[in-house]
């Protein structure tokens, strides 16, 4: 029998999971528990397959538009955050309807909304389509926010009174790359205002500069998450900056073993809305393979804790 190639495996931390993630499922959850099965989701929960097939199995509907939502069912809005006009239409309709928007989303979207009553026009960098991005921009008039994605687009965007802006940002962004955009705009824009505090969430600084602290001990990454996730695509993009080649993988079938080869250190982290179950299956397929010891990467643990809707607790 063939001897298995010892492999060393640095663990990212933190990882996986975030607050505003467990408190989304943990709603879907909840009102599966108290109203019954089927539950309506307007949209993904969270961005993994996963967390959505699991849910689903428990009686949860995922649906894109509320025209599809029958009148006697409730109906849970993602971590993402909706437009204004969503839930205007649900109360409309008399749904009955949980708002699972990650309240760090939420803060943004009140920050928007108190720029706007200022008279500020607002420069909003995120990435266009993305459900965060739509989501915030549908909390202002039309037109009172512009979406700035790069340094190259600083240089270009046209506003209607250089004196009376400010930017906000997209939870989910690379660090540096926003860094780098908002010195753009201070540059064109000396007199721009800015949030209060950092819009980029704890979760998605963290996962980053967990990133970064191992990568310097690693031939190659795999980063847990979803392709349409915006925390995980940044994990990948965060290693193969530091010259580490890094793979977005869903699960441990998408493992391509010809890419992985046989290094000798490996690093492994999870985007923030990605189980830990799926990290545990992912060791598994290495040690299938491998002669594996794992390392967990020092860290202070996460204490942030969101609280759930009145109506699922009381």
């Amino acid at each position: 029998m063939a001897t298995r190639p010892p492999l060393h495996v640095l663990i990212a931390a933190p990882r996986g999971f975030c607050a505003g993630v467990d408190r989304a499922i943990r709603i879907v959850e909840l009102a599966i528990e108290r109203y019954g099965a089927p539950v309506y989701v307007r949209h993904e929960i969270v961005h993994n397959r996963f967390v959505v097939d699991r849910l689903r199995e428990l009686g949860a509907v995922f649906v894109d538009e509320l025209d599809e939502v029958p009148d006697d069912r409730p109906v849970v809005f993602s971590a993402h955050g909706v437009p204004k006009s969503v839930p205007q239409a649900a109360s409309e309709r008399s749904l009955s309807f949980l708002d699972a928007t990650c309240p760090l989303v939420s803060k943004v979207h009140r920050q928007a909304e108190r720029m706007i009553d200022e008279g500020l026009h607002i420069l909003f960098i995120g990435h266009a389509g993305h459900p965060e991005v739509i989501g915030t921009f549908g909390q202002v008039p039309a037109g009172s926010m512009t979406l700035v994605e790069t340094v190259e687009h600083v240089a270009a965007v046209e506003v209607p009174d250089t004196e009376r802006l400010a930017f906000l940002t997209q939870t989910t962004l690379s660090v540096d790359d926003t860094a780098a955009i908002v010195e753009a705009l201070q540059r064109r824009f000396p007199s721009i205002r800015g949030p209060r505090s950092e819009d980029i969430c704890y979760a998605t600084s963290n996962r980053q500069a967990a990133v970064k602290a191992i990568a310097p001990r690693c031939e190659k990454m795999l980063v847990i998450g979803a392709p349409n996730s915006s925390n995980s695509l940044r994990l990948a993009e965060v290693a193969e900056r530091l010259n580490v080649p890094a793979r977005l993988i869903q699960r441990a079938t998408d493992i391509d073993w010809a890419w992985l080869g046989e290094p000798r250190t490996l690093g492994v982290t999870a985007g923030a809305s990605a189980p830990e179950t799926l990290v545990r299956e992912v060791m598994h397929a290495l040690a299938g393979r491998f002669e594996v010891t794992e390392e967990e990467a020092d860290h202070d643990p996460e204490r942030m804790v969101f609280k759930l809707p009145r109506e699922l607790v009381a």
